[in-house]
């Protein structure tokens, strides 16, 4: 096993060839693992040192620890690129049939470099993922004291065949509550639609559209979009997921007004809502934002994926709507 440091963001075209498919190979794959995600995380944000790890058997790629190393108040700190706010879900990307010697080597060089990184805070690794599995026994053999603990909580719906199966997993209330909204926006005298945006629609003034819908829902997602990393990022992943078929925006609109919207990415066998907005000052009476996720839910069902994924966040209509928790877990090394 051949273990190869990198510290310059030369790095990711290097492996840009051989990113995504050693992710195809390994035991989750998930937008937030791609190349293209990392990527154009380091490009707006570069918030430390840059420290990628590859392992590879006769020379094909088996393994990747995409890190950065920055100042915290545990001294110099070890973190997967993407941590904390804007990446749902991270990982390291191994190939499933080499886990063990992959983790192995990654874990000795951990040892190694204990003189110059002081913490591993390792955010948002899935409760299933493999790393959560080993990584955390192979630091503690070699010294470290190793702390895995619940971070966050993931709400998922576990997607039916169709409609009706899905209404029949919500309660007696919620299924009355979501049939009484639909019928009272069709009820009412105005023109009602939503669409999603496809390669014939303008991307950036859907863009514009959905950041001032976003940044009127809640004054916490308008800061987010006043800082120059954030906007940065989001203006560059944006029409890249859109050219990779992962994108899926879309929006509800009254009288063709556009009231409410949700971008979601679509990757593998879920949707994942990534973000939303509406309008609270205006037609709230008609809940345009449940009236749209109802759609979206209906579309991801009749398109077949398996999984309709909230990701991060307990908020309580994600359970209404029929969330089941999984969980995100930090792992914490010193």
């Amino acid at each position: 096993m051949e273990l190869n440091v990198y510290r310059e963001a030369t790095v990711f075209d290097t492996l840009q060839a051989e990113w995504n498919d050693l992710l195809a190979r390994a035991q989750s794959d998930c937008i937030f693992y791609t190349w293209e995600w990392h990527s154009t995380w380091w490009h707006a944000y570069q918030p430390g040192e840059l420290l990628i790890l590859t392992c590879r058997d006769r020379e094909r790629l088996v393994g990747i620890a995409p890190l950065f190393v920055s100042e915290s108040e545990r001294g110099r700190t070890a973190q997967i690129i993407g941590c904390v706010d804007v990446t749902d879900y991270l990982d390291f990307i191994v190939d499933a049939d080499h886990l063990q010697p992959v983790f192995e080597a990654f874990a000795d060089y951990f040892a190694k470099e204990r003189a110059s990184i002081d913490c591993f805070d390792l955010c948002n690794i899935p409760q299933a993922s493999p790393t959560r599995e080993i990584l955390p026994e192979l630091l503690r053999e070699r010294g470290f004291t190793t702390v895995v603990e619940p971070q966050e909580v993931c709400p998922v719906i576990d997607l039916p065949s169709d409609w009706g199966g899905y209404m029949l997993q919500l309660d007696k209330k919620q299924r009355h509550e979501v049939r009484r909204k639909m019928r009272r926006i069709h009820g009412s005298e105005s023109a009602i639609d939503w669409y999603i945006v496809n390669g014939e629609d303008n991307l950036d003034q859907e863009i514009s559209h959905f950041a001032r819908l976003m940044a009127a829902s809640d004054p916490e997602k308008e800061r987010f979009l006043l800082d120059e990393g954030n906007m940065r990022f989001f203006k560059r992943i944006v029409p890249l997921a859109q050219d990779k078929g992962w994108l899926q925006l879309s929006f509800l609109t009254i009288d063709e007004e556009r009231v409410a919207a949700y971008m979601n990415f679509v990757y593998g066998d879920r949707v994942m809502v990534y973000n939303s907005g509406h309008d609270h000052q205006r037609y709230s009476q008609l809940s345009p934002g449940i009236v749209l996720l109802a759609y979206n839910i209906q579309h991801a069902i009749k398109s077949g994926y398996k999984f309709y994924d909230f990701l991060r966040g307990d908020e309580s209509y994600k359970y209404r709507m029929g969330g089941r928790d999984t969980a995100v877990l930090n792992i914490h090394a010193t």
